[in-house]
C-alpha cells in the first residue's frame, strides 16, 4: 500500500484563504526553510537565493521519501520590511526580505545539516549554508489575496490595515506573502499574491464587557 503524501495546504487550509476582501484568520505556529537577504528582489543576488532555498527544499524531501515519508513541496512565501508597504520610495536595493518555504514538523535541523552538507559536496553554491529552519507564530492576521503586479501591493495593503482598524485591530507585525502564481509564468496583472500581516488589538472585543 502506497504511503500518502503529505499536503500541508490541504491540512492548513484556512489558513492559505484567498479571500477578495479582508478577513481576519488564525495563523497557527508554522515550521520554515528561510533565507534573509537584502537587496533588489529579482537582482542576482536574490535569484542565488531562491536557488539555494530551493535546492536544501528538495534535498530534504528526496531523503524523507527514502525514509517513506513523501510531502508536497510548499509555495514559496515571503517576508518584506524596509520598504514601509511599498509606499516609502526607499530604493529596492534597500528592501530586506526573508523567503521561506513551509516544510512539515517533522523536519528537523539535522535533516537541513545533512542536506546543505549533500549540496556543497556537490559544488552548489555558498549561498546554501545560509539556508535556517524557524518558526513562525503569527496568531491573528488580517489576510487578503492581491490580484497584479506586486509594485501595486499597496493599495490591497491600505484596505487590510482598513478594515483591521474596523475591527478594533492594529498591524503588529510584518508583511508576508504567499505566492500563489509562479511569476515567470503568470502576466504581471494576473498575478496572484496572498497577502497577511499580523495584528493586535486595540479596542475590546465586542461582548466583552470592558
Amino acid at each position: 500500500m502506497l504511503a500518502l503524501t503529505l499536503d500541508l495546504y490541504r491540512t492548513h487550509r484556512s489558513e492559505y484563504s484567498q479571500p477578495k476582501t479582508p478577513r481576519l484568520v488564525r495563523v497557527r505556529p508554522a515550521h520554515y526553510l528561510t533565507i534573509t537577504g537584502r537587496c533588489e528582489p529579482g537582482g542576482d543576488a536574490f535569484t542565488a537565493a531562491l536557488a539555494a532555498l530551493y535546492g536544501v527544499a528538495y534535498t530534504i524531501r528526496m531523503a524523507q521519501q527514502h525514509l517513506g515519508r513523501d510531502y508536497k513541496i510548499c509555495k514559496l512565501e515571503g517576508i518584506c520590511w524596509g520598504d514601509d508597504e511599498g509606499g516609502s520610495g526607499v530604493p529596492p536595493t534597500e528592501w530586506s526580505w526573508k523567503l521561506l518555504i513551509r516544510v512539515p514538523d517533522f523536519i528537523g535541523a539535522e535533516h537541513v545539516n545533512e542536506a546543505k552538507a549533500a549540496l556543497r559536496e556537490k559544488g552548489r553554491d555558498p549561498e546554501v549554508r545560509e539556508v535556517e529552519l524557524e518558526d513562525l507564530a503569527e496568531g491573528t492576521c488580517v489576510q487578503m489575496l492581491h490580484v497584479g503586479p506586486y509594485s501595486h501591493e499597496a493599495e490591497t495593503l491600505a484596505s487590510m490595515r482598513q478594515f483591521a482598524r474596523e475591527q478594533g485591530f492594529a498591524f503588529h507585525g510584518r508583511r508576508h506573502e504567499i505566492y500563489v502564481s509562479d511569476s515567470s509564468r503568470v502576466a504581471e496583472e494576473k498575478l496572484k499574491t496572498i497577502l497577511r500581516v499580523p495584528v493586535r488589538r486595540t479596542l475590546p472585543s465586542p461582548g466583552s464587557g470592558e
